[in-house]
């Protein structure tokens, strides 16, 4: 099946384009060539003059449409949250299981096994955030399940079969030569919940440690003597942070700071989305805790942050509106960047050539009116 979609400014990840056409065969894109350039197609889809983005990738993503991954890690589960984040612009995820018991954190990576293996969904891995972490930046983390990492939990980390593991741990509750352990194994590590000093960190980015879970967050912060966790983070230059641009869990001057620390395609847009997003609800359950949402913002009953219900669109919006950033390269945040720390740059992230068929058509507003994944169209 051969779709010329026409009649829309290309944005390639690089580049918009005008008078050019994308050539979707399957679940890929064959080509983006001029209009004239474009051949005969089995179906021909005019875009109404609107600007068709790469589709936008979610490392951190709790829950969506009502449900929890950590409350039913099922592949059903996956494609009741994926189903919420497409109708706002998200065409690839990752669902993250926080914190849990060893046998539900199998659970869960079987059930992303068959994900990535369903043509109908983009998964392209899993996070697991958690359970290797400092008690003393928990967050909401159930205490009771976080633990050590040792030979067992990396035999268990590292058993996808099929696409990416990204793991977020504590640096300090483990040892450089486990962070090479899961690295050589293919494992992504991220720092995170941690409570480590700036020589722990730098220790563990030498040992293969890629990047920083939502920094800020839940992590020993910049001081004038000790850098901690944000400080390692903001010097290096080739580590990758993901941040929640909701202005709730960070203010907006202090992710402008960041940009200005970091390389350009070192920063990328996450959403720690749970499961309001996609729903009109008010309040879910944790663990056995009650989460409220107050406008974007969800708490527990002591008022502390309990994931976000921001959608990517929406961080996209804010990064132009509140980070000052032109909206191509709040695309790129959303699209590229997470794709380039991920690994997975060669089909994900970019309009071109062999990429998937992973787009999404927005409005002069920047709202999602269409999405497609892996080539099958669908209204948001």
């Amino acid at each position: 099946m051969k779709t010329n979609l026409t009649n829309a400014r290309v944005f390639t990840g690089e580049s918009t384009l005008a008078g050019h056409t994308v050539v979707v065969e399957n679940q890929h894109i064959l080509d983006v060539v001029p209009d004239s350039e474009a051949g005969e197609a089995d179906e021909l889809v005019d875009l109404n003059g609107k600007t068709l983005w790469p589709g936008l990738i979610d490392l951190q993503v709790n829950g969506g449409g009502g449900v929890l991954f950590n409350d039913a890690p099922t592949e059903e589960t996956i494609q009741r949250i994926f189903a919420a984040h497409r109708q706002l612009g998200t065409t690839a995820l990752l669902p993250t299981l926080i914190s849990d018991s060893a046998k539900q954190m199998k659970t869960a990576i079987s059930a992303t096994d068959a994900a990535i293996l369903n043509t109908g969904n983009s998964i392209p891995g899993i996070h697991l955030e958690g359970p290797f972490l400092n008690p003393a930046r928990k967050g909401v983390h159930a205490p009771a399940f976080l633990r050590q990492l040792d030979e067992e939990a990396i035999a268990l980390v590292s058993s996808l079969q099929n696409g990416k593991t990204l793991l977020t741990l504590a640096p300090e509750c483990t040892q450089p030569k486990l962070i090479r352990r899961l690295v050589d194994a293919g494992v992504i590590v991220s720092a995170g919940h941690s409570d480590a000093s700036y020589d722990t960190v730098r220790d563990a980015m030498d040992a293969g440690l890629r990047g920083f879970t939502h920094l800020f967050n839940a992590m020993s912060p910049l001081t004038s003597r000790e850098p901690g966790v944000v400080g390692a983070a903001l010097e290096d230059q080739h580590s990758w942070c993901g941040v929640i641009a909701d202005g709730v869990h960070v203010h907006w001057a202090t992710l402008r700071l960041v940009l200005s620390a970091k390389p350009r395609g070192k920063v990328f847009l996450v959403t720690d989305a749970m499961p309001p997003v996609g729903t009109r609800d008010s309040e879910f359950q944790l663990f056995g805790q009650t989460v409220s949402r107050d406008e974007n913002r969800l708490t527990n009953a002591d008022g502390r942050l309990a994931g976000s219900a921001l959608d990517m669109m929406t961080a996209v919006r804010n990064a132009v509106q509140h980070l000052h950033v032109p909206w191509e390269e709040a695309v790129r945040m959303a699209s590229l960047y997470p794709a380039e720390f991920l690994g997975v740059e060669t089909l994900y992230g970019r309009i071109g050539r062999g990429y998937n068929a992973n787009m999404v058509l927005v409005d002069d507003e920047h709202n999602a009116l269409q999405t497609w994944v892996l080539g099958s169209r669908s209204p948001v």
